[in-house]
């Protein structure tokens, strides 16, 4: 369990970080800041991990932080109320359809003074020139940016304010049709009509670029 900066426990009420780290496969700066944002969302609406749509959560990228927000805060793409615009901002709205209360919750930058060098050491590892020595360097400044991500006073990291925008809507169930071009089962709200046919989109868009149209 991580501790906060008072040496207590954090937020043993929701899931670990441990747990985040576990489905998500490492831990890493924007997994803790995820983490954050997911806690002190759920803290500050005061609701607790939903079993179906209570909670939806509009997240404004697609980075490391939104797997620690699914295991924390219930909010799955799978049931509907994660819903990602990737606009490359660290920034999360949630939505409590029980409280009818909402919350814009801003990732605030925060300085710290090796920020840039991890950054140079990040360009080499992932470009696969790094020496040992570099890696094993990069590894523990992502080690210790996290750790001070996990312990950072929230008002330091977060910024949140409470907004009055309505909740998106809930999730449909579509019925299943069968695409005209391959066969295959398809959502019906997911399909193009092409020739008078309903067709799936990979499917219409394949036609649009002048490709074989498949057949069942």
């Amino acid at each position: 369990m991580c501790e906060n900066q008072e040496g207590t426990h954090f937020h043993s009420h929701f899931p670990s970080f441990e747990e985040c780290v576990a489905f998500h496969g490492h831990a890493c700066p924007g997994l803790a800041t995820g983490y954050r944002v997911a806690t002190a969302a759920m803290k500050r609406l005061g609701v607790a991990r939903p079993n179906d749509e209570e909670l939806v959560c509009v997240a404004e990228t697609d980075a490391c932080g939104v797997d620690a927000i699914q295991v924390v805060t219930g909010c799955t793409a799978g049931k509907g109320n994660l819903i990602i615009h990737d606009y490359g901002k660290h920034v999360f709205s949630f939505f409590s359809r029980n409280t009818n209360r909402a919350i814009r919750v801003r990732v605030c930058e925060v300085k710290r003074g090796e920020r840039s060098e991890m950054d140079a050491l990040r360009k080499k590892v992932f470009s696969g020139t790094a020496s040992h020595e570099e890696e094993g360097a990069f590894r523990s400044l992502m080690q210790e940016a996290t750790a001070h991500l996990l312990s950072v006073p929230e008002d330091a990291l977060l910024q949140i304010a409470e907004i009055s925008s309505p909740p998106p809507v809930k999730a449909r169930i579509f019925a299943t049709i069968t695409c005209a071009c391959c066969g295959e089962p398809v959502a019906d709200a997911k399909t193009r009509v092409v020739d008078g046919s309903r067709v799936c989109i990979p499917c219409a868009e394949s036609r649009a670029q002048g490709g074989e149209r498949r057949s069942p």
